[in-house]
Formats: structure tokens, C-alpha cells, sequence
């Protein structure tokens, strides 16, 4: 069987093709706020692969879901969304309106928890989300601005500073305004995740595009990383209908 996953986020689309499970291809593009038009130019594509079925996490809003939902229809093949419930697969949702619960984290959280684990889960996307499970309990979690939206905010706010790209690597007090800026950030990023995980022992498992980054600078916690945490909730999700 050959299946399309779409995780449509806030800043960009990303998709899988798998066969028979196992990814062929590939590929995430920045949607710049419009996540249909991007996949309207992608649909020929997926048309041509001949694909059995489609499976969607989006964190759009309504209206655009709908836009989704009619491009989608072109290939004229079975077309689920996911949707986060109060309970599901036995995985039962910490909050009180599960609705208002991120799809993304859902998933991520459906991929990993096991009845035997105590599992702290962090995406480090365009925000750094943190979400906690006890077995099949989600607990509910935390949202910080990632390492870029803070250093954007300080830049917007601050009369003076000017502060070009450059990695966020070191933890050392900065003895220049850019290192000051880029550590002090992912110094205090760093910090609540090691409170958090201070609290209760738990597994740390990280997925996104910055997961190596702050794996490296939290070894002690035995980081396990992800990169595909999303589909596997995706995989799961429809495995579970």
C-alpha cells in the first residue's frame, strides 16, 4: 500500500510517501501562511504515485482545513484528519477540552506512550512544546517560544541591538551582545526542560528540527531523538480506526 502523511504546522507543510510502512520520499516546505496554495502546487505529483490513501495532521484553522480537504479530494482517494479525543487507542488526553489540544502534540505523544512508561516529549518546532504522560495518561505539558521567535521578539522590542544569525551552540556567559543573546536564550530553554524532568523521573524523547541540538547539551537525561515522531502518531492514528 502506498500512503501520503501530511503534517501541515503553522509555518510549513511537510510530507511522507511510504510503501508497505517504509518511507520512499520525502520533503517540508515553508507554506508562508498559505498551506493550500503549496499543496495545490504539490497535488500533480501525488496524483501521479498512484497512492491508496491520505492521512493528515493540520493545525489549521477551519476554514483552511476545508481548502485542504477539497484539494486533497482531486486525488479521489480516502482522506482522513486526524483529530485529537478524549480518548483514543487507550492514550486518554490531560486536557479538559481535548479539542484544544494541538493535533501535532497529540500524535506525537500517541506514538511513543506505553503503559509502563513515564515519558517526557518535546518538539522542538517553531515553539518548544513539552508534554508529559504517565502510561497511557497524558499529564498535559508546557509551550515556550522556540530559540528563533525569542531571539526575534528581543530584536523587535530592543532600540540598539542588531543581532545577525548565528548558531545557538554554547552555554558560557556571553562577552558580546550576540553570544549574550544566543546563549542567554538557549541557556533559559535548556533550564525548564532539565526543571521539568528534575521533577519526576522520565524518559526525555525529542523530535523537530533543533532535537540534536538540545540533545547534545542534555545527555545526563539519556535523550532518545525522533525524527519522524509525527508520522508514527499519524501511522498509529489510522492503524487504530
Amino acid at each position: 500500500m502506498k500512503q501520503l502523511w501530511l503534517d501541515i504546522g503553522n509555518t510549513r507543510l511537510k510530507y511522507w510517501i511510504t510503501l508497505n510502512g517504509m518511507i520512499v520520499e520525502q520533503d517540508a516546505e515553508l507554506h508562508l501562511q498559505s498551506p493550500a496554495d503549496l499543496l495545490l502546487g504539490l497535488i500533480q505529483h501525488f496524483k501521479n504515485l498512484a497512492l491508496d490513501c491520505v492521512g493528515v495532521s493540520s493545525v489549521q484553522d477551519p476554514q483552511n482545513n476545508k481548502r485542504i480537504a477539497k484539494i486533497l479530494a482531486l486525488l479521489q482517494i480516502p482522506i482522513h484528519f486526524a483529530q485529537v479525543q478524549h480518548e483514543f487507542a487507550g492514550l486518554r488526553c490531560g486536557y479538559d477540552q481535548p479539542q484544544a489540544l494541538g493535533i501535532d502534540r497529540w500524535l506525537q505523544v500517541l506514538a511513543v506512550a506505553q503503559p509502563p512508561l513515564n515519558l517526557c516529549i518535546i518538539s522542538c518546532g517553531t515553539a518548544l512544546t513539552i508534554d508529559l504522560t504517565e502510561g497511557m495518561q497524558h499529564l498535559g505539558g508546557y509551550i515556550l517560544p522556540n530559540l528563533y521567535l525569542q531571539r526575534d521578539a528581543l530584536i523587535q522590542n530592543t532600540k540598539g541591538i542588531k543581532i545577525p544569525d548565528a548558531a545557538f551552540h554554547e552555554l558560557s556567559p556571553g562577552r558580546n551582545t550576540i553570544d549574550a543573546v544566543h546563549h542567554g536564550i538557549f541557556f533559559g530553554l535548556l533550564s525548564t526542560v532539565e526543571k521539568v524532568l528534575q521533577q519526576q523521573p522520565r524518559q526525555l524523547i525529542l523530535t523537530g528540527g533543533d532535537a540534536q541540538l538540545f540533545a547534545s547539551h542534555l545527555q545526563q537525561f539519556q535523550p532518545q531523538i525522533e525524527p519522524d515522531l509525527l508520522l508514527k502518531g499519524l501511522q498509529s492514528y489510522l492503524a487504530n480506526l
